[in-house]
């Protein structure tokens, strides 16, 4: 049992009047139900940093069954540990119950004893047969805490109380600038492969220091990286393509070797080419409170496949279709973006004529394309006279997510007129 430390409202700048009106509304009515709950995780770390978070988690005392009843929209999600999603018209509030690390002696009884698994090889241990089952144990708020990635990732918030409550250690970690792995960082990382590269995204996020033995955990350990899941892996390449730290990130995960394990070709690539254009993606990024929903899959994907020289033609998407090492990349994203760039050209001729002009506008790609211009292109006089003429001629552009799957627009199916059935008199 640790003893928590209770920071008083007075000791720290979190304020109730920068929680999500939303997220208020269930911590209130999870209280008044009797259940604890506290705001945790990112939220916590970042509204103490005077940043704005991208999303308001809550912990509870409360069993998925349990928040469902109180809120008439809610939703219960997942299948290795379930969560509760209240939603507020398009916004999602996630409500996890508190879990804790489950020791392998008290494993279920059908399930095999992670134990009896060779401790020396990493696979055992990454590879846990009863996962499924410790994930799904449920806990109290320290347990909780102490099943978290990073100390500063592990603070919780209380809104009957207004203290900022503390098991790790986080509120000095936060105060020093460090990221620190709760616990034995190697453990850790080989229970989860995908914490290294958390750690770093976080450190450049963040512009900390990440403590010296995660960093020799991560150096250790990063081949190991390669038995995550590859669409988790690609999921988290683009949340760092989206954050507006993609520049500094992915330096970071090259300068202690996280690229390679994941992608040969961005290891090899990894230079000043790429740097630019990942810098020229994060100040488009950066100009918006949140990620805006022009940066498509497809433009992120280009900011890393064009500069590595990997859309260079000659290129047939059936015959040798550009890799990211083992990345699941979409066929449909790769398509676009090939169209993007086809078309980049033909923006550039600024004095086409006016036919020509409203053709373009009207292209199911034109969007991407100029958004495209926009991020890459450094003729911004270009890419306002792209905006009057969609302006003027009243161009209705799909949504990037209406396309199709090999980015053309979605198939309507014509509707058939109904055959008028000839009338016939009675026969005599």
């Amino acid at each position: 049992m640790v003893e928590p430390r209770f920071v008083p409202r007075n000791e720290h700048t979190l304020s109730r009047k920068d929680i999500d009106p939303d997220a208020l509304t269930v911590l209130y009515k999870l209280h008044q139900a009797s259940h604890i709950a506290y705001l945790v995780g990112g939220s916590v770390r970042d509204l103490l940093l005077g940043r704005r978070p991208k999303d308001f988690d809550i912990g509870t005392s409360a069993h998925p069954p349990q928040v469902k009843r109180l809120f008439r929209h809610c939703w219960i999600i997942g299948r290795r540990f379930r969560l509760a999603h209240v939603k507020f018209g398009t916004k999602v509030i996630e409500v996890a119950t508190f879990r804790r690390l489950v020791q392998p002696e008290e494993s279920a009884p059908d399930q095999p004893n992670p134990a009896a698994h060779d401790q020396a090889s990493p696979a055992a241990r990454v590879h846990n047969p009863a996962q499924m089952f410790l994930d799904n144990a449920f806990g109290t708020p320290e347990e909780d805490a102490f099943r978290r990635d990073f100390t500063i990732n592990a603070l919780f918030y209380d809104i009957g109380t207004f203290a900022v409550i503390d098991y790790v250690n986080g509120l000095e970690d936060l105060r020093a600038g460090v990221v620190r792995s709760i616990g034995d960082p190697e453990v850790r990382f080989l229970e989860d492969p995908v914490r290294m590269l958390r750690a770093v995204a976080l450190s450049a996020r963040l512009g900390f220091a990440i403590d010296p033995p995660t960093l020799d955990a991560i150096r250790l350990h990063r081949r190991e990286l390669a038995r995550s899941s590859q669409p988790r892996l690609l999921e988290e390449y683009y949340k760092i393509l989206r954050s507006g730290y993609a520049q500094k990130t992915f330096q970071s995960l090259s300068d202690v070797g996280l690229l390679e394990p994941i992608s040969e070709e961005l290891h090899l690539g990894a230079g000043e080419v790429l740097w630019k254009s990942l810098a020229r993606l994060d100040e488009y990024r950066n100009r918006f409170e949140s990620a805006p929903q022009t940066l498509t899959n497809a433009i992120l994907l280009g900011s890393l496949l064009v500069p590595l020289g990997l859309m260079s033609p000659p290129y047939h998407a059936d015959i040798d279709p550009p890799r990211l090492g083992a990345l699941p990349l979409a066929r449909r994203d790769v398509e676009r973006i090939r169209q993007v760039m086809g078309l980049q050209r033909r923006l550039r001729e600024q004095g086409a004529p006016p036919r020509v002009q409203s053709s373009l506008v009207h292209r199911h790609v034109f969007q991407d394309a100029l958004t495209w211009l926009e991020v890459h292109g450094e003729v911004p006089e270009l890419v306002e006279h792209w905006k009057v003429v969609h302006n003027e001629r009243g161009a209705a552009l799909p949504a990037p997510d209406a396309a199709g799957p090999e980015g053309a627009p979605p198939f309507r199916r014509r509707r058939r007129r109904r055959r008028r059935r000839r009338h016939q008199g009675p026969e005599h």
